[in-house]
C-alpha cells in the first residue's frame, strides 16, 4: 500500500482501509484453505514440523527480580525466555535492558540465561515511531543473539505513513544482524491482525513481521481473534500468548484458563518448517486473586507450558 493510502495518524482512507479488507479476505480464504489441507491430509502430506519454541515472559514476575523470574521459568521447565520490561531491584523498579545500554549489556544477560538453560527468543523494543531507538533495540538483540524484538503501537492510534517508512528503512538493517522485527496488535488502529499485516506487506521486507496476540484482539476490540489471525497468517513469524475471558468477568489470563481456541489459532501454521516463538505474557488465572508468592507464579508458569506442550503435540502427530 502507498504512502498516499496510508493516512494521517490514527486512520486510513477509504481506499486504503477497502484494500486492507480485501486483503484480509484472500488471507482468510487462503489460509482456511491451507487449514482444511492440513486436517485432511495423511501425516506425510502435511510438510515439516514447526518447531514451536513455548517460552515464558519474565514479565508476570515484574514486581521480583530478575534473577527470581529466570529461576522461576527455568524451575517451571522451560528451554526459552522471553524479557520482559522491569523488575524490582529493592524498591525501584529497573528496567531489564535499557533503551540506550550497549549493546554488550544485552549479551551478558543472555549469556547468563544461556548458563541457567534459558534460550532468550525476544525482547521488548520501542515503538516504530521512534527509528533511532528501535535501531539500537535490534543492536542490543543482535549482540545478544535474540532473534526478535516485539515492538507495538499506541492504543490512541498510530501514524501508519511513518510506520512504513520507518520499518522499509529498518527492515534490511535488521535482517543484516539477524533479528526480525515482530508488530503485534495492541489496540487503536494497529490492533488487529489484518492491519498490521496490511503494514508489513506494505514494508514487504522479511525483517519486519507479525506477532500475533489473540487476547489483545479480543480485549480491545472485544471479536473472535481467529478469523483476524486467519488474515495476517502469512505475515506471522511468533506468538504472544494471552488468553481473554468475557464471562463471567472480561479478563486477561493465562492459554487454556479463556475462551481462545488455541487449537484452531496454531494449527494454521503447524506446519510451516519454521521456528514459532510462542512467548507467555499473561499466565494468571481468572477471578481468583493474584499469587501473593513468586511461587504461585512458578505454578502458574508451569501449567502454561504444560498446556501449550499438550496442543502443539497434539496438532503435529
Amino acid at each position: 500500500m502507498s504512502q498516499n493510502r496510508l493516512n494521517s495518524p490514527g486512520t486510513l482512507d477509504r481506499r486504503g482501509w477497502l484494500q486492507v479488507a480485501a486483503a484480509g479476505l484472500a488471507g482468510l480464504a487462503s489460509s482456511a484453505t491451507s487449514a482444511q489441507t492440513t486436517r485432511t491430509e495423511p501425516a506425510g502430506g502435511k510438510g515439516k514440523p514447526t518447531e514451536f519454541q513455548i517460552a515464558c515472559m519474565t514479565l508476570p514476575y515484574s514486581r521480583y527480580s530478575l534473577d527470581r523470574a529466570l529461576a522461576g521459568i527455568k524451575g517451571a521447565g522451560y528451554r526459552y525466555v522471553a524479557w520482559g520490561t522491569t523488575h524490582r531491584d529493592g524498591s525501584a523498579s529497573v528496567p531489564v535492558i535499557a533503551g540506550d545500554a550497549p549493546p554488550e549489556k544485552a549479551k551478558d544477560l543472555a549469556g547468563r540465561c544461556r548458563d541457567m538453560g534459558l534460550e532468550p527468543l525476544m525482547m521488548f523494543g520501542p515503538s516504530p515511531d521512534d527509528a533511532e531507538a528501535l535501531k539500537h533495540r535490534i543492536r542490543q538483540a543482535a549482540a545478544a543473539r535474540v532473534p526478535q524484538v516485539l515492538t507495538m503501537g499506541n492504543t490512541r492510534g498510530n501514524d501508519l505513513p511513518r510506520w512504513v517508512r520507518t520499518l522499509k528503512e529498518l527492515g534490511p538493517f535488521a535482517r543484516e544482524q539477524g533479528v526480525v522485527v515482530v508488530v503485534k496488535p495492541h489496540g487503536g488502529n494497529t490492533g488487529k491482525g489484518a492491519a498490521l499485516a496490511a503494514v508489513t506487506r506494505e514494508v514487504a521486507d522479511e525483517g519486519i513481521k507479525v506477532s500475533f496476540d489473540a487476547g489483545n484482539v479480543m480485549d480491545y476490540h472485544d471479536i473472535d481473534p481467529l478469523p483476524d489471525f486467519l488474515a495476517c497468517v502469512d505475515e506471522v513469524r511468533s506468538f504472544c500468548i494471552k488468553d481473554h475471558r468475557n464471562f463471567p468477568k472480561d479478563q486477561d489470563c493465562g492459554p487454556g484458563f479463556g475462551e481462545i481456541d488455541h487449537y484452531r489459532l496454531l494449527q494454521p501454521l503447524a506446519f510451516t518448517g519454521r521456528a514459532m516463538p510462542l512467548c507467555c505474557e499473561n499466565i494468571s488465572a481468572p477471578l481468583v486473586p493474584a499469587p501473593a508468592s513468586p511461587e504461585g507464579i512458578d505454578a502458574l508458569a508451569r501449567r502454561a507450558r504444560e498446556f501449550l506442550e499438550v496442543v502443539t503435540r497434539g496438532l503435529q502427530l
